[in-house]
Order: C-alpha cells, then sequence, then structure tokens
C-alpha cells in the first residue's frame, strides 16, 4: 500500500468517525444535558419531575413532528404557536358556550369528543389556509405563516375580548365532564398526552418512512423542480404538510386548555421557537429534504429537559430565551458542517473509484 493510499485511507476513516458523530449528535446531546442537570438541579430525575417533564416535552414535539414535514419540504410555519391559542379559545368557547343559533333561540352543546373533533378541524382549516396562500398565491412560507400568526392570535383576541375562558370543566349533562381528563388523565401511570404522542409519531414515521406521500415529501424537499417533472403533485404535498402542522397545533391547543381547565389568548407565544429549535437539533436541514420525525422527537426531549432543567436551577427567563436562541444558531452551523462532511466523503469515494 503506498502512501499515499494510506493517507486517503486515515483521512476517509476520520470522515467516517467525525459523520457517525455528527449523526448522534441528538442523543449526545440528551445524554449531556441529562448527566448535567442530574447533579445541577436537585431532584432533577425524581419520578414525579420525570412526569412533569415529559408532559412538557410531549407539547413541544408535536409541534415539532409538524414543523418536521414543513421544513423537509423547504418551507416554515410560523404560525403554529398562534394556531395553539386559536384552538385552545376554540375549545374553551364551545365547552362554555355551545354555539348559540340566535333566531332560533337554539343553543347547541357538543360533548367532548365532537368538542375535539371541530378544534382540530380549526387547526387544519388554518393549516389549509398557509397552504393555498403558499401554493396558489405564491406567497413565501415565511410571509405566509407570518401573516396568518397575527390572523389566528387576533381571531383568539376577539373570541373573549382578550379575556380568559375559565373553569373548563365542563357539564356531565352535556357530555363535556371528561374534557380536563385529556391534559390531566393518564393509562397505566403514563398521562395521556404521552399516548397520544406516541400514536401521533408513530403514524408520523410510518407516513415519512413508508408511504409514496413520504417520498414525495423528500422530493419536493430536495428538488422541488424534479419533484414536479418526475410526477409528484408538490401543491398536494405542500397543503398536506401545512394541514398536519395545523392539526398537530391543535392537539396542543386543547391539551393545554385542559390542563389548566381554563384557556387564554396568549397560549402558545413563542411556541413556534422550540418547535425549530427541536426539528433543527433532530437532524431536519433548514435547506429542505432531509430530516426524521425520531431524531426531532429527541430534539423535543434535549429542548424540553434544558428549559426545565433551567428552570429548577433558577436561571432567568431571559437568560434561557438567550440560551434557545444559541442552541438553533449551534444546531444550523452543525447542520451546515454535516453537509460540508459528507460532500467530502463522496469525493473521496468518487476519487477512490477513479
Amino acid at each position: 500500500m503506498t502512501t499515499g493510499t494510506m493517507e486517503a485511507a486515515g483521512a476517509g476513516r476520520n470522515v467516517s468517525i467525525g459523520m457517525l458523530l455528527l449523526k448522534g449528535r441528538t442523543f449526545i446531546a440528551l445524554i449531556a444535558v441529562i448527566v448535567f442537570f442530574s447533579f445541577a438541579a436537585p431532584n432533577f430525575l425524581s419520578p414525579a419531575n420525570l412526569v412533569i417533564m415529559s408532559e412538557h416535552v410531549a407539547l413541544n414535539a408535536f409541534l415539532a413532528i409538524g414543523m418536521t414535514f414543513v421544513i423537509i419540504t423547504g418551507g416554515i410555519d410560523l404560525s403554529v404557536g398562534s394556531i395553539v391559542g386559536l384552538c385552545g379559545m376554540a375549545a374553551g368557547y364551545l365547552v362554555l358556550n355551545g354555539i348559540d343559533l340566535g333566531p332560533v333561540g337554539y343553543t347547541v352543546f357538543f360533548n367532548t369528543y365532537e368538542i375535539v373533533l371541530i378544534t382540530l378541524g380549526v387547526g387544519i382549516l388554518v393549516g389549509l389556509v398557509n397552504g393555498l396562500l403558499i401554493t396558489k398565491l405564491n406567497v413565501a412560507p415565511f410571509i405566509a405563516t407570518l401573516g396568518t400568526l397575527y390572523v389566528a392570535r387576533g381571531l383568539a383576541l376577539l373570541s373573549s375580548d382578550g379575556g380568559t375562558f375559565p373553569n373548563l370543566s365542563g357539564k356531565e349533562a352535556y357530555g363535556t365532564a371528561s374534557y380536563p381528563w385529556i391534559g390531566s388523565g393518564n393509562i397505566l401511570g403514563i398521562p395521556f398526552s404521552i399516548w397520544m404522542l406516541i400514536v401521533v409519531g408513530c403514524l408520523a414515521a410510518y407516513i415519512a418512512q413508508r408511504t409514496p406521500l413520504g417520498r414525495h415529501i423528500y422530493a419536493v424537499g430536495g428538488n422541488e423542480r424534479a419533484a414536479a417533472l418526475s410526477g409528484v403533485k408538490v401543491d398536494r404535498v405542500k397543503l398536506f404538510v401545512y394541514m398536519f402542522s395545523g392539526f398537530c397545533a391543535a392537539i396542543v391547543g386543547i391539551v393545554i386548555s385542559s390542563q389548566l381547565v381554563a384557556a387564554h389568548p396568549a397560549t402558545g407565544e413563542t411556541f413556534e421557537l422550540n418547535a425549530i429549535a427541536a426539528a433543527v437539533l433532530g437532524g431536519t436541514s433548514m435547506s429542505g429534504g432531509r430530516g426524521r420525525i425520531a431524531g426531532t422527537i429527541v430534539g423535543a426531549f434535549v429542548i424540553g429537559i434544558l428549559s426545565d432543567g433551567l428552570v429548577m436551577m433558577g436561571v432567568s427567563s431571559f437568560w434561557q430565551t438567550v440560551i434557545k436562541g444559541v442552541v438553533i444558531i449551534a444546531a444550523v452551523v452543525v447542520d451546515q458542517f454535516q453537509q460540508r462532511l459528507q460532500q467530502r466523503a463522496a469525493l473521496q469515494r468518487q476519487a477512490a473509484l477513479g
């Protein structure tokens, strides 16, 4: 073996080790924050705290799962936090007031299951509006979702004149007494929200990895024009990902209003930042075409544990915001480094074959 060949082999091994570490960076970060806070924060690993953290992580993970699909297609959804607030208010309004038919002189009340379905429909509808703005009117995703962010937040405020819908304990006569259980109930000792996350996460992973729709989502993000020329219905794919993102945000709105037994129009502010951070930290590329649901969920755990750990340490909420911003920047920088390393590895393989 010549010296040049040995050097090339050594460089190839270094690149392979670097790629392995980069691909596992989210798990490494998760282990690091768990180890750090287990020493730095008292009672961090107590069973009660783990349950609370898991519920917080679930909320961020729902949004991040929907955001992952959007980012894979090369888009962004800034409206998810406002959709959370709007859907929470929609559910609260239906629990307390039902729908007044006005001239008929009759008020329709819905049971818990119907309220959940209607609220999910509200989230999907806002996602549909986002998708139509982007696909039919060619509005940039950043601008379209920024606009719906304000519209959804404004509608949430208008629904109660800026006030709170309190005491969402429901009434047995209307079949809404079970509404608080959605956020506070548990099955086999595990919070119901975690079971919902497992279902939604598995569904999203199945769509991404096992269905033609999932392949089309990646194709659109990888090269939209090439995907269109190969027969992919690009507009339909984009409509789906934004509607799915709205669906995930609606789940969060329902869970939070149920946990608090109250709905406030400001709920969900800045939630979109945590969702983007979790998706990017989990390996989703902001340039589109790459990302995994499992990585996103791990990223949500990192962000959730980081947030709760900082609170337990008494770190100022202002510094928490700074740290989250640094995490997002670092994740993007590492992602760019990974792409360059992959290109370098590909060039080395090509040179070896040549």
